[in-house]
């Protein structure tokens, strides 16, 4: 009974002694990214390092999940049906905000973080999108906001998307297909670039396949008439959607790249294989382009005397713009600020942008905001599956020398050092803010949901523009 008395006493004054909620004001977010720096660098760092591929970042994957669980998340791993896709969440009752995290490698980029073009010998991939820093900046952020629930005792859940495979994959549009955005109240992204802005820019939509034909081998010299070169179905399939870019409206985009024709000259090709994308910022008129490209490939094969069959690898929608949250997003980056180099950091810049030619801009762009507006991206995102899932909003960061184009050895180079890593934390800071602007406005949250609504329509059905397909899990093997 004395035993039991104390231990009452105890529980009683150990309540009294806990500390009260902080009120928002109080916290200090861009603090709390801060703090978080080296765990920012140290996470961008490993995963640059190990520049894994789409659908095959377990080690990436898993680095970002042990962090989470750590700070006190709660991961479900594999979902979607997508080993390496994962959700970890903090908190309990709403609003539920997503954030979203990438950290998929591009292939046949290798790059040391040297200013000048060094390849790594063993390494065939490179973070040349800059997805080691999105992950890792991503995660402070998400860790920030539950350090601001848990001391403001504010309701409300954040909750990580780890999202494998944006770089052609899809993973994003599979986790949506699959339903895990529809409780999300909001979604918050940011990507790497050359500059800071959270303009309101769309993407293209787009959709991707490989064309396999199959021919019959002969010799190409001694037998010739016995042969049907795979690749002459290819290259005529090719030469057809080439024509084709004549008679396309001006938001299209047709490129593609041939991943096997063949290994010796003197062998007809018994099987070739090309790789396409299609673009257009109007869905349908992707869905139109590819009901022509599909006829041409036919086409080449009974022309060719080869046959031909296609798989769809990735299809995104366009990103839907929510002004209401750009805006303040465009706001709360104006308040944290660019990048500002180190005199370390500005000499390897200036070697690096020696490289960039007349691309090259000024350095100190990388402490400027870029002026709010609203344009067409001729990139696509398997984000814009998500901003018609839930309001969605992102920013850019300048994570890469000014004048850096995506996929570049350049921005490989930048994303592995503390030029990549101080604009990741920039991007952590305006998407923490961000958060806790919508868990504490209501009214903000009814206007971004009303504009969410009426730009979508009347009886929107979400489908997507790969199909019922399983997720490609080993496209880039």
């Amino acid at each position: 009974m004395k035993n039991a008395a104390f231990l009452t006493a105890l529980a009683g004054a150990l309540t009294f002694a806990a500390a009260p909620p902080v009120s928002a004001e109080t916290f200090d977010a861009v603090a709390a990214v801060d703090a978080q720096y080296d765990r920012t660098a140290r996470v961008a760092r490993q995963l640059w390092e190990w520049s894994e591929v789409g659908y095959q970042e377990t080690r990436s994957s898993a680095l970002l999940q042990t962090e989470l669980a750590a700070n006190g998340f709660t991961v479900t791993e594999g979902v979607a049906e997508i080993p390496t896709a994962f959700i970890a969440e903090y908190g309990s009752g709403g609003p539920v905000i997503a954030i979203l995290g990438e950290f998929d490698a591009l292939p046949g980029i290798s790059q040391s973080d040297a200013p000048t073009r060094e390849t790594v010998a063993g390494r065939h991939a490179g973070h040349a999108c800059g997805h080691n820093l999105f992950g890792a900046g991503s995660l402070t952020a998400a860790i920030a906001i539950k350090e601001w629930l848990e001391a403001t005792g504010t309701p409300g859940r954040i909750r990580f998307y780890g999202t494998p495979a944006e770089e052609g994959g899809s993973g994003k549009v599979y986790m949506t297909r699959a339903g895990l955005f529809d409780d999300a109240d909001f979604a918050i992204h940011w990507h790497a670039d050359d500059e800071n802005s959270a303009a309101a820019n769309t993407s293209l939509a787009n959709r991707s396949a490989k064309f396999r034909f199959h021919g019959r081998s002969a010799h190409a010299a001694g037998a010739p008439e016995q042969g049907r070169s795979a690749l002459d179905g290819v290259e005529a399939m090719n030469m057809m959607a080439n024509m084709m870019r004549e008679h396309t409206t001006m938001d299209a985009r047709i490129h593609y790249v041939i991943t096997e024709g063949g290994t010796a000259p003197n062998v007809i090709p018994d099987f070739a294989e090309v790789f396409y994308y299609v673009r257009h910022s109007d869905p349908g008129e992707v869905e139109a382009m590819w009901e022509r490209l599909e006829a041409a490939a036919e086409g080449a094969a009974m022309g060719t005397g080869t046959r031909v069959e296609w798989e769809i690898i990735h299809g995104n929608n366009p990103l839907l713009v929510n002004q209401a949250l750009a805006k303040m997003m465009d706001a709360k980056l104006r308040q944290v600020g660019g990048v500002e180099y180190t005199a370390q950091e500005r000499a390897w810049a200036e070697q690096l942008a020696t490289s960039l030619g007349d691309a090259a801009k000024p350095l100190d762009m990388a402490e400027q905001i870029q002026p709010y507006e609203t344009s067409l991206g001729y990139g696509s995102t398997d984000v814009g599956d998500v901003s018609w899932a839930t309001p969605t909003v992102g920013v850019r960061t300048a994570t890469w020398v000014p004048g850096t184009s995506a996929h570049s050895w350049q921005s490989a180079a930048a994303s592995g050092t503390t030029i990549g890593y101080k604009g990741a934390q920039v991007a952590a800071k305006a998407m923490t803010l961000a958060a806790i602007e919508l868990f504490s406005d209501p009214d903000l949250r009814q206007k971004a949901r009303a504009e969410f609504e009426a730009a979508r329509g009347e009886n929107y059905e979400y489908r997507s523009l790969l199909g019922d397909r399983d997720p490609p899990l080993d496209f880039r093997k």
